[in-house]
């Protein structure tokens, strides 16, 4: 029987392990590899085994979150949050699968196979991280009714699955929004249990030797369960879908020349590519005639792809003066089952 913690193992190359263990007819048992010490794995295998799950989503990266709450307390930017959290022992020396999404994907296929009963390779998810996050979009997001999460996000689509990895703006009224410090949560969404999150710690000594024990107690019990609840073999093939075909609405920060019409020039990109502009914010005025200031906008719903093409049009503009910063806005509405 095996035990492991080891995470991009099993989602990188777990379907050979898995296989291997069933005709060995052994037990490979992950627990503290998805959340730490909020038991995920056994809620969606054996709890939750009567439901048809049709989203998991949720945060899955203890320092990720500590670094964006840190940031949206404090109004301190990216990088010296970081060091703080570094210097915590909350972030690696090299903290790159963490802040990058990697982490959270590798838990994210994860939690996505067991709550689909299907294959997933790593390679379908769509991943971001959160360099890009900047102490001002936390506050445009607090003005706006948001707070900003790093969010893993599976649903079950009639054409197949989706999984993507990326920052959000989620309201703030949402339990998730809450979820602060190192702390994980995951939410699965299904029928006819409706909705239904877990949260604790998702990384440490004691939420991990936590895990790994029930697991070996699971063992000397006699419990044998497949690692994804049903044989490897059995395991349906699943279509994915690729991020272009995300449907929500966004948030756009710009830094633009302080002159007349140009709202109303990336109004018309906008509208262009059959986007709607929902609102905007601008705070203050440039100190010099047609110099920068900043502009965030949010749209209506629209598809990834169209967003991604307007967004190549308002770069274009000359009075744009960089690339459009772009955070993707989730409600975390019950998604509908795709079947």
């Amino acid at each position: 029987h095996v035990v492991t913690a080891n995470k991009a193992l099993l989602a990188e190359k777990g379907g050979d392990l898995m296989a291997a263990a069933d005709l060995a007819d052994r037990v490979l048992a992950y627990e503290a590899a998805v959340a730490g010490g909020v038991p995920i794995v056994k809620g969606l295998r054996e709890g939750l085994a009567a439901n048809r799950i049709h989203r998991i989503c949720g945060i899955l990266n203890g320092t990720s979150n500590y670094v964006l709450s840190g940031m949206a307390r404090s109004g301190r930017d990216f990088d010296e949050v970081l060091g703080e959290a570094t210097d915590q022992g909350y972030a690696e020396l090299d903290p790159g699968a963490d802040i990058d999404g990697i982490d959270a994907a590798h838990k994210l296929v994860l939690s996505a196979q067991l709550a689909f009963n299907g294959a997933i390779p790593f390679s379908a998810v769509h991943i971001e991280g959160i360099r890009d996050i900047a102490a001002a979009d936390h506050a445009y997001a607090a003005e706006l009714g948001y707070r900003v999460k790093l969010l893993g996000i599976a649903d079950r689509t009639g054409d197949g699955v989706s999984l993507r990895v990326h920052p959000c703006l989620i309201p703030a009224g949402h339990p998730i929004a809450a979820v602060d410090g190192v702390l994980n949560a995951v939410l699965a969404v299904g029928r006819p249990i409706g909705e239904l999150m877990m949260v604790g710690r998702g990384a440490g000594a004691g939420a991990t030797a936590s895990a790994v024990i029930a697991d070996l107690l699971d063992i000397a019990r006699g419990l044998h369960a497949p690692p994804l609840g049903i044989p490897v073999h059995r395991l349906s093939r699943l279509a994915t879908a690729p991020i272009g075909d995300r449907y929500g609405a966004y948030y756009l920060r710009l830094q633009v020349m302080d002159r007349p019409g140009v709202i109303a020039d990336i109004a018309a990109v906008l509208g262009a590519c059959e986007i709607g502009l929902e609102g905007f914010l601008q705070r203050g005025r440039s100190q010099s005639v047609g110099g920068a200031v900043p502009v965030v906008i949010t749209t209506y719903q629209t598809t990834e792809a169209a967003m991604q093409a307007a967004l190549e049009r308002v770069a274009a503009l000359d009075a744009v003066l960089e690339r459009p910063r772009v955070i993707r806005i989730e409600s975390l509405d019950e998604a509908a089952p795709g079947d």
